[in-house]
């Protein structure tokens, strides 16, 4: 690139400090001359049909037009789509920051529309909150090499040649104030133009498809964003809510052990995989020849992590979901630690979620040297390792929650050891597009046999603890698609998630000394296994399972209430 020098002129409107805040000493003479304004249409364009090809495949898949009817509807989003890139643009960008500002536009909405078109992707808050808070070695398995070609070529090459463009200076301030407001008031002609042009179709796809407007790159990840910034200050004002202020153990009787229970946080497994549940393949042979009671019908309270973590260990649940009030309560192991049982959250994972704050926690997720990890993450079995010790010095009872890496994707293969590679061949690609369907199915259901092996090998460790009466309790997070539809990952909006994406595997076993202790009659939860449950049984049902007395407790959601000996077989 060639450079032509400049002089300073302080009392020139043209080339001069004054109207170069930035003090360059150059410009790029080799790209075309463009006005500010020029520049943001055009980029609009580019956004509109270049980047949205998973928002316009769902307009026409969901539309139900067919014909010239749908050619209009298609013209009329599009229309639509570009006057609103145009709003959000010509409002972000002034002469001085036009450039940056759409060269990182460009960038990032490259990546928005890979995973969109790739991994059916919605860029709703739940989404981007999901984006913010993963960490390196999770979001290094979805850096593939597919993934640089194809933002380099959508993103950073139009990026470039956004910052070659020469803009053309304006020697009117008010002129280029009014010229910026023509074209914002132009873009909301043509916005109420489009609409109504196609309004019967327009308005019946908005009314019954309202998640497609997740798809509409950048305006999708920019609200998100703006309303997750909105969303966690909110959250952030005023104390955290006390729940269950009144929680008090019931006395074990003399003599008796005191209880140590592990709730188990699976990740990513889906319950249409799960061997228990009547899966075609027997991925969990090992629960299988264990005494466990399988729960078959299992609605988890999220599509991700970010919401299901929470919302499981909340006393409010997804019956009446309220983000806010679930973030600013206290959790099922604040209520626990004020009735007297001591917890401890072990992670190989993004932490907790809030769940544990300011309670013990302990995290696996930085790799050491051990035979269980390698330069990225460590399998789940890492956090079994001096399980016991961490708890010998507390003489009652302990829940101990271990949050696992389990069949976090797309990186599946990496999730289990050669010796349980038993469906083959299997996707051994990041690049899920590599691979066949069939070899990411395998992945992953070998993935599921290695949280069969870890689930196995927890119980019988609880199995040998002589000094309590130990207890076993496993859900995962949420599920996962394999290519249905098309779709891969997690992490659709929940009112059009399918139900890969949240069914899920629950099961619990339990020693003959905690059946003993809560007189517990197993084959009723057998019989209440059969029926469905969800993510909000778990707060009342451990409760109820380590005795804790408390009005929050709804024994309607204990899925033990009614299950003791006296109590016969009713619900």
């Amino acid at each position: 690139m060639h450079y032509v020098k400049t002089e300073f002129n302080r009392g020139s409107s043209r080339g001069g400090l004054g109207s170069d805040p930035l003090g360059r000493l150059g410009k790029p003479i080799c790209g075309p001359q463009l006005g500010v304004n020029t520049l943001i249409i055009i980029v609009a364009m580019y956004f509109t049909f270049f980047l949205n090809s998973a928002f316009f495949a769902e307009v026409i898949a969901k539309s139900g037009a067919d014909g010239a009817a749908r050619a209009l509807l298609v013209i009329s989003t599009g229309a639509i789509l570009t006057a609103l890139n145009v709003l959000i643009l010509g409002l972000l960008c002034v002469r001085w920051t036009v450039k940056p500002v759409l060269a990182l536009l460009l960038v990032v909405s490259a990546t928005a529309a890979y995973y969109s078109d790739n991994y059916s992707v919605y860029f709703d808050a739940s989404m981007v909150r999901n984006v913010l808070k993963t960490d390196g070695a999770e979001a290094g398995e979805l850096l593939t090499w597919g993934f640089f070609l194809a933002v380099l070529i959508k993103g950073v090459v139009p990026a470039i040649a956004v910052c070659m463009v020469r803009l053309q200076r304006s020697s009117n301030v008010t002129r280029a104030i009014l010229a910026r407001v023509l074209l914002l008031g132009m873009a909301v002609v043509v916005i109420v133009g489009a609409a109504i042009a196609s309004f019967d179709d327009l308005s019946s796809l908005i009314r019954n498809h309202k998640q497609v407007r997740y798809l509409a790159n950048p305006g999708n990840y920019i609200a998100s964003i703006a309303k997750v910034v909105r969303e966690d200050t909110r959250a952030e004002r005023g104390p955290i809510q006390v729940v269950g202020p009144d929680a008090m153990m019931t006395p074990h009787p003399p003599g008796a052990k005191p209880h140590f229970l592990v709730i188990v946080v699976g990740e990513t497994v889906r319950a249409q995989n799960w061997g228990l549940n009547g899966y075609g393949r027997q991925t969990t042979p090992q629960l299988a020849a264990l005494d466990v009671v399988n729960f078959s019908d299992v609605t988890a309270c999220g599509s991700n992590t970010e919401v299901s973590v929470p919302c499981m260990f909340s006393a409010y649940g997804r019956r009446d979901y309220d983000r806010d009030k679930i973030k600013g309560s206290e959790s099922l192991l604040h209520v626990l630690e004020r009735a007297g049982v001591r917890t401890l959250w072990r992670d190989n994972q993004t932490g907790c979620k809030g769940v544990c704050s300011d309670l013990a926690f302990e995290s696996y997720r930085v790799p050491v040297k051990d035979v269980l990890c390698d330069d990225q993450a460590c399998r789940d079995e890492i956090m079994l390792q001096g399980l016991h010790d961490s708890i010998e010095d507390n003489p009652g009872d302990v829940v101990v929650v271990l949050h696992q890496l389990g069949n976090h994707g797309p990186s599946y293969f990496k999730r289990y050891p050669e010796d349980l590679t038993k469906f083959t061949p299997d996707c051994r690609n990041a690049d899920l597009g590599k691979c066949t369907r069939g070899e990411i199915v395998n992945a992953y259901d070998n993935a599921v046999l290695a949280t069969d092996d870890f689930l196995a090998k927890t119980i019988r460790m609880l199995e040998q603890d002589k000094s309590h009466d130990t207890g076993l309790i496993y859900v995962s997070d949420h599920g996962e698609s394999l290519g249905e539809a098309n779709v891969y990952l997690h992490g659709l909006p929940y009112a059009i998630a399918p139900d890969t994406q949240i069914k899920v595997p629950m099961v619990m076993w339990m020693s003959d000394g905690m059946k003993s202790s809560n007189n517990l009659d197993l084959q009723c939860v057998r019989d209440r296994s059969k029926q469905p449950s969800s993510h909000d049984n778990l707060f009342h049902s451990v409760l109820g399972l380590m005795q804790v007395r408390t009005t929050v407790l709804d024994e309607s959601l204990n899925l033990f209430s009614g299950c003791t000996s006296n109590a016969g077989h009713s619900l």
